[in-house]
């Protein structure tokens, strides 16, 4: 002991883990395991990273521990500390079987649990939830010392964590956040991979992409909803199918991960002929097994064949092509087989370290690869992404509308030398020649108009409970409001019956600020009657005022104010002072680290007044702070929601007034061509 004496150092640790060790665990054979990520450490580096693990673990265990600890550094490039895994399957309870002092804190286990289920998460051993990458803790000394503070933590107090850290528990006051937690937050010019790389092997950050480290994944179905309404409006943008059917349209794109496998479901909902490549044959069976995909084959004439078939006869079909999406677009390229929508959603974030399985590799010998030799993996995907681009160009230029659906696919294409993508034709900052899906869909018919992913979790586990919730949701909607609210109704309307469950009993429902604020009153109102037991309500990270990030959630900002990241920071402070449960900021949501700063929230209803009150607070902060930031930079929808809540709130949203663009560009050619004459 070099800075205290052991005893006063042990005595001042109120909460700790246990002297005990506990037994090793087994693991269960099939169950997804991460890849390696790779070693890079210096020795010094190595020694700080080995010290970081240990200061967890009382020094009589040392001994053993360092060399196991060594080993998994050395081998996975992290820590993941496996002895500390509790053994068996974790999955998120009935919140009356947790232990705690206050409500918030057992709900709040309820959801990490949650997200480390078998069923729900992508890597659960490497606490990975989705995304390839995002984590819900660095590693099981995190999760048990955490699980230990929320078991003690009173209403009066605040639990701070630092990238899966708990720092430790401060006193602050009922209407505070009992959790204030932030992933993978770096300076300036570290902020950038590579940097963050190193520091994530040391064990002093994390990735927790939105919903991982915030706490409220819930499976898939956290996406499926916005993946139908992007596959209706792309097909309305396409102009092929009808309002709400897409019987007789082509889709075609590539993942069923922990979170791409939405676009199976989707597809199925859509009623379109949908034909999705994945290497990862573990994760084909799982949505077989759950139903979320008809058929699938490494025999791409058979696939074909299939999805040609059901096209003619106007039926749905869902196929997955066990292989590379590259061989699938080179075999419709050579049969000149056009799909009507194209689409991607591999974890291109991360191209490099697991996200893409390049051309000519199996998804193990991928693996293999990326553990090997990361300069040859990392080659062997510029080379395939420079292929994948040429099958792209060829199949737009036949007109298939092209999705990009926020995987940062485009950007990678270009890191990887395809340069005609940018629109500029010299660097990403104005985007891509194809729109993403905020640009074309989500910013000015859903963000700019205050509509987002919001959801919910039942933390009761009843089926009934969700039952009786989306009934509530469905009398919340007029469908005669808006087109939005129309397709919104739909959705929940028919969310029982689409089989979407997958972990607690949770929903996922794009609203407005109106609408959340009326679905959680609502449901405030039947946990006070007793109806139903506690549900905590939130939203992903990805939402109106959540995500600042020039490539997906802010790419329909053109201001200039696109590269900026006020917005979610002020959500984020704003939605702590205003008494959300729990409230999170991140780095590198589902674009990589450096490329976003996003935010997101979780409040517990347990049905008193006092949550009434933050409801009207705090939702309407969390979504018209957004709002006010788009109806600044001028976007047309933003500017009209922004000024009717000006009329009907005691809010004062500063809005715009409009230059016609004739006088600001003859103003300032008059300026800067006599400059360019004099210059040259």
């Amino acid at each position: 002991m070099n800075t205290m004496d052991f005893v006063t150092l042990k005595e001042a640790m109120k909460v700790r883990l246990d002297d005990a060790l506990p037994p090793y665990p087994n693991f269960v054979e099939g169950v997804r395991r991460a890849p390696g990520r790779g070693f890079s450490l210096s020795p010094e580096q190595s020694e700080t990273a080995l010290k970081n693990a240990l200061r967890y673990i009382p020094p009589h265990l040392h001994q053993q521990l360092a060399p196991e600890f060594m080993e998994e550094l050395s081998a996975y490039g992290r820590i993941y500390a496996y002895r500390y895994r509790p053994e068996g399957h974790i999955q998120g309870k009935n919140i009356g079987e947790y232990r705690g002092r206050c409500l918030e804190a057992k709900a709040l286990q309820v959801m990490i649990d949650n997200n480390l289920d078998f069923d729900v998460a992508l890597y659960p051993y490497e606490l990975v939830t989705y995304g390839e990458s995002g984590q819900v803790f660095q590693n099981w000394l995190q999760y048990r010392l955490v699980k230990k503070y929320l078991e003690i933590l009173e209403s009066d107090q605040t639990l701070v964590i630092h990238s899966g850290h708990p720092l430790g528990i401060f006193k602050s006051f009922p209407h505070a956040p009992r959790v204030i937690n932030t992933n993978g937050l770096m300076v300036g010019m570290y902020d950038n991979f590579p940097d963050w790389e190193i520091a994530a092997s040391m064990g002093v950050t994390n990735y927790g992409q939105m919903t991982a480290g915030g706490w409220f994944f819930i499976g898939p179905q956290g996406i499926i909803h916005g993946c139908f309404n992007m596959l209706l409006n792309a097909a309305r943008k396409a102009h092929v199918g009808s309002e709400d059917d897409l019987r007789g349209v082509l889709y075609v794109t590539a993942g069923i991960g922990s979170i791409s496998s939405a676009q199976g479901k989707a597809a199925q909902i859509a009623g379109c002929v949908a034909i999705i490549a994945e290497v990862n044959n573990s994760m084909i069976d799982l949505r077989l097994k759950k139903g979320w995909l008809d058929f699938a084959s490494d025999d791409l004439s058979l696939l074909t064949e299939r999805a040609l078939d059901a096209l003619r006869k106007k039926e749905g079909l869902v196929v997955a092509y066990r292989g590379n999406t590259v061989d699938l677009l080179e075999h419709l390229v050579r049969s000149d087989i056009t799909p009507h929508i194209l689409s991607d959603q591999t974890s291109c974030h991360i191209p490099y370290s697991g996200g893409y399985t390049p051309q000519g590799l199996s998804f193990d010998e991928g693996r293999e690869a990326l553990a090997k030799d990361r300069e040859r993996f990392k080659n062997l995907v510029n080379e395939s992404l420079r292929r994948h681009w040429e099958c792209f160009k060829a199949l737009t230029g036949r007109g298939a509308w092209f999705l990009e659906y926020g995987n940062s696919i485009m950007e990678a294409m270009f890191d990887a030398g395809v340069s005609e993508l940018s629109r500029n034709g010299k660097d990403k900052k104005d985007g891509f020649i194809f729109p993403d899906f905020i640009e074309a869909i989500t910013g000015p018919e859903l963000f700019d108009r205050g509509y987002g992913p919001f959801r919910w979790v039942c933390l009761s586990g009843k089926d009934e409970d969700l039952e009786k919730t989306d009934m509530a949701a469905l009398e919340c909607i007029d469908p005669a409001r808006s087109p939005q609210d129309r397709d919104n109704y739909n959705w929940i309307r028919r969310a029982g019956e689409n089989n979407l469950v997958i972990g607690t009993r949770a929903r996922m429902l794009y609203q407005d600020l109106s609408g959340r604020i009326a679905i959680s009153l609502r449901f405030n109102e039947m946990v006070r009657r007793g109806e139903v037991g506690p549900i905590m309500i939130g939203r992903d990270h990805h939402d109106t005022g959540g995500a600042d990030c020039p490539t997906r959630e802010t790419s329909n900002i053109r201001d200039g104010s696109n590269v900026t990241a006020d917005m979610s920071a002020h959500c984020f402070a704003g939605d702590a002072a205003r008494g959300m449960t729990f409230v999170s900021l991140h780095n590198g949501g589902g674009v990589g680290i450096g490329r976003s700063i996003h935010c997101g929230f979780s409040l517990l209803l347990d049905g008193s007044e006092r949550v009434d009150g933050i409801i009207r607070n705090a939702i309407q902060w969390d979504v018209m702070g957004g709002v006010a930031r788009r109806s600044w930079a001028r976007n047309g929808n933003a500017m009209h929601v922004a000024a009717e809540h000006n009329l009907r709130s005691t809010d004062c949203i500063t809005l715009p007034w409009i230059a016609e663009d004739d006088l600001v560009k003859k103003t300032v050619r008059s300026f800067l061509t006599p400059l360019k004459e004099v210059s040259e």
